[in-house]
């Protein structure tokens, strides 16, 4: 029987991933709500599919994502996740996932979801997630996006949230002088003098929840 790994920090939403997984006959090897011990439990277990969402503590999902390329187990990865902007649909498949679909989708999509990626195929719930598109020779949000680092825009995520530096620390598991440094080329990358005009992108481009 193929088996799965769960990660997201919401146990809602792990239970019903939970159902349509075992209603896909998934057996499911693990679940855990936090991107560090995932790690530790796709090495353990080397799960057929790990559906992981992007926001958690310790290791977010780009960072999950990452060391999984690292380790080089032959796993797929469905990102589940709430952050809908064209950017992350994009990041995540060029960072090692195989599909990637919103919570906004009902279960019928989930269960497409998972049997498209399980069958080798890319699957995104919206097809031109990747297209960006500029009307001008001015960058579009989207291309100064990609220049960031994952812990770049991690970084400003947290700033945008509320994190001061010292929590953004403790929760990437970072000095406070790195976490300083990911701020400063971050807002240097996105053109932005303060982390005003910060939150004002962030929410135009839904960088957060």
């Amino acid at each position: 029987m193929r088996k799965a790994l769960i990660v997201d920090d919401h146990p809602f939403i792990r239970r019903i991933v939970r159902l349509v997984l075992e209603k896909a006959n998934f057996q499911i090897a693990a679940e855990t709500d936090n991107g560090a011990t995932a790690l530790d439990l796709a090495r353990s277990h080397v799960p057929h599919l790990i559906v992981l969402d992007l926001s958690m503590p310790k290791l977010d999902g780009f960072e999950v994502l990452k060391r999984l390329n690292i380790l080089g187990l032959p796993i797929k990865v469905l990102v589940l996740t709430s952050k809908g902007s064209a950017f992350f649909a994009d990041r995540c498949i060029r960072a090692g996932a195989i599909g990637f679909i919103e919570k906004t989708e009902d279960v019928d999509a989930l269960t497409q979801a998972i049997n498209h990626v399980m069958s080798g195929r890319i699957y995104l719930n919206d097809p031109d997630a990747n297209v960006a598109t500029a009307d001008n020779d001015k960058p579009s949000d989207l291309q100064l996006i990609k220049k960031l680092s994952d812990r770049e825009l991690r970084t400003l995520q947290y700033l945008v949230s509320g994190y001061s530096n010292k929590k953004i620390s403790e929760t990437m598991l970072l000095s406070e002088k790195t976490v300083s440094t990911y701020k400063t080329r971050a807002l240097n990358k996105l053109n932005i003098k303060s982390v005003v005009y910060l939150a004002e992108f962030a929410k135009r481009n839904n960088l957060v929840e």
